[in-house]
């Protein structure tokens, strides 16, 4: 289980403190998959960041019980001058995971072809982002956080990040952040509202959308 207990995020900007998370409390069982919607700029990913621990709430606390995964995508916490395959050497030492098992799974799954071995600085977006999904998809995690990925590379990439993701870890908690409502409705058995800070969970991925189109 996770739980986030009156979550609280402020950040500082030049006008002044800016409160996107106010008091946000809710519960992640084991196997459960939840969507979070939202308008651009509500917090969602501000919520899956600090989840993942990449962020850390300015008030209130998030009590972790099972292994969660970082967004998937985000190569935030890559090193640039390092290569591909140097970022995934670190990470497994990280994770206790076998580099012989990981560093194979990467290379082939993200289809860096020779740029593995080139420092990720020198990646596009796009290639990092596939870097990051194939590395999350080595490392195994109990709840997997979900933020667009589906927009990772073509068509067919995302059929293949779609398979991995959504078909051998079926039995996975998900939080999945998207603007795309078939993804929601196919994976999710229930969805949360966020908006004006709040957030508002609903028995049913429908009412929730429901209530969503009309704020």
């Amino acid at each position: 289980m996770i739980t986030l207990e009156n979550v609280t995020k402020v950040y500082r900007t030049t006008h002044g403190k800016h409160c996107v998370l106010d008091n946000v409390s809710m519960q992640i069982n084991k196997g459960e998959k939840i969507g979070i919607l939202g308008k651009n700029g509500a917090g969602k990913s501000t919520l899956i960041r600090l989840i993942s621990g990449a962020e850390l709430p300015t008030a209130g606390y998030i009590k972790r019980e099972m292994s969660v995964s970082w967004p998937l995508a985000f190569g935030g916490a890559f090193q640039g001058s390092l290569t591909g395959r140097d970022n995934v050497r670190f990470i497994c030492r990280v994770y206790d995971s076998s580099i012989e098992k990981v560093v194979p799974f990467v290379l082939e799954f993200s289809e860096l072809g020779k740029f593995f071995d080139e420092p990720v600085k020198t990646y596009s977006s796009g290639m990092a982002s596939r870097l990051a999904f194939a590395i999350s998809m080595a490392i195994e995690f109990d709840c997997f956080l979900i933020d667009e990925i589906v927009a990772v590379g073509d068509s067919r990439f995302s059929e293949k990040c779609n398979y991995e993701l959504f078909d051998k870890r079926r039995d996975r908690s998900m939080i999945i952040v998207s603007h795309q409502p078939d993804l929601i409705r196919t994976y999710c058995s229930t969805a949360c509202v966020l908006t004006d800070g709040h957030l508002t969970k609903f028995d049913n991925v429908e009412a929730a959308f429901e209530y969503y189109e009309n704020i």
